[in-house]
């Protein structure tokens, strides 16, 4: 099933609850942080106070020349953070996957919610509707098949946005706007694409890859699947790391499959000493591909028992790929391993079987991460990788 992503943004969010709470602040400027006789910066600004250019981070003494009549508060953090509590809980009726990024503002996967809630738009609309009953308070909601197109959309119509972009209109979407618009793109990088006669996406689409990379090495790779509205991420309940990967882009598409499974090999290691590094273990491995068509398949699978060894990981990422219809006639251009459902290596349970070929096996993974811990990771390697 193709993914149904929201993204939430509040709308001016601290200034929007002290106008709550104060109704007498409301439609007038506020503007929350430190005081402008002081060397503090704006948290917040309401949108009466933004028309006047007022930003947050902005120097608070400059927002006070800017907007010499707004009222200026203290920062209720607790408060803000009472009042999130509210708004996620009305987000976790809908769905168990929220990536909160801050206080104000959260990605949902409701892809699983749909035959319970209805489709992705009706799921959103009833957010908005229950935020503003519970709360008084209103958010702005985009909906996407993948997050950036989910964020992207919330901040098209702000404030009380709503803005659905779907697959079969993202490309279209996406072809007039402003390079700026997409995630990465900084005032460096735009000074570079302007000055190469790209000034939306559109343009930066019909960019050869080559050219891209001259102009912005690795980070062409991630525009230009930006540019095409592909964004493979997903939405992780709590900050906390889920998954451990590594992954590579092809300089040109890959059609032989010992190449492609030197590749998965060689991300395999790398993953494997990360997890012992970071003294876990994982029951689930990953492979990824991107093939030629910027279209993405992943495959999984979920091993008996939790493991932090190289030859574990790697074979089973290797036996996906072999099993991978699609890597045999397909051209592919990135080849990826992750490994999630991790745990702490304290919890491994002990084997009843093969001790002796398992300690063999957690001797060599010692021997080998000592040498790249003390060398770097590419100081030994397997002879099929070099």
């Amino acid at each position: 099933m193709p993914k149904s992503i929201l993204h939430a943004d509040m709308d001016a969010f601290y200034a929007s609850v002290e106008q709550r709470d104060h109704p007498d602040l409301r439609g007038k400027p506020v503007i929350v942080g430190g005081s402008p006789e002081s060397r503090g910066v704006v948290s917040a600004a309401s949108y009466e106070a933004r028309r006047f250019g007022v930003h947050s981070a902005m120097p608070a003494a400059h927002a006070k020349r800017l907007c010499p009549h707004a009222v200026f508060l203290p920062v209720r953090m607790q408060r803000y953070q009472e009042v999130s509590a509210r708004i996620r809980s009305i987000f976790e009726s809908f769905t168990p996957l929220v990536e909160p990024l801050s206080l104000d503002e959260a990605f949902l996967d409701v892809t699983g919610s749909i035959r319970l809630f209805g489709p992705a738009a009706e799921i959103g609309r009833q957010i908005k509707e229950m935020v503003r009953q519970q709360t008084d308070l209103t958010v702005s909601i985009g909906i996407g098949p993948n997050m950036f197109l989910a964020k992207l959309a919330s901040g098209y119509q702000k404030p009380d946005g709503f803005l659905e972009i779907r697959e079969e209109e993202k490309l279209a979407f996406l072809e007039p706007l402003d390079v700026t618009r997409l995630w990465g793109v900084g005032e460096a990088t735009a000074q570079v694409l302007h000055e190469s006669g790209v000034r939306t996406i559109g343009h930066l689409r019909n960019v050869p890859l080559s050219v891209l990379r001259s102009k912005l090495g690795k980070t062409a790779d991630f525009l230009l699947e930006l540019a095409h509205g592909e964004d493979a991420r997903e939405v992780v309940p709590d900050a906390e790391a889920k998954s451990l990967g590594s992954e590579s882009t092809y300089p040109e598409d890959v059609s032989d499959i010992e190449s492609l499974e030197t590749t998965a090999l060689e991300h395999a290691e790398q993953v494997a000493f990360r997890v012992r590094s970071a003294r876990l273990q994982a029951r689930t491995v990953t492979l990824k591909l991107k093939f030629a068509d910027f279209s993405l398949s992943t495959r999984s699978r979920t091993l008996a028992d939790a493991t932090d060894r190289t030859d574990v990981i790697a074979g089973t990422a290797l036996a996906l790929l072999r099993r991978h219809d699609a890597a045999r006639s397909r051209p592919v251009r990135l080849v990826g391993v992750s490994v999630s459902q991790l745990s702490a290596a304290s919890e491994r349970q002990a084997s009843l079987f093969g001790r002796e070929e398992e300690e063999r096996r957690r001797s060599l993974d010692r021997a080998v991460d000592e040498i790249r811990s003390k060398m770097g990771e590419d100081s030994i390697k397997r002879g099929r990788l070099l």
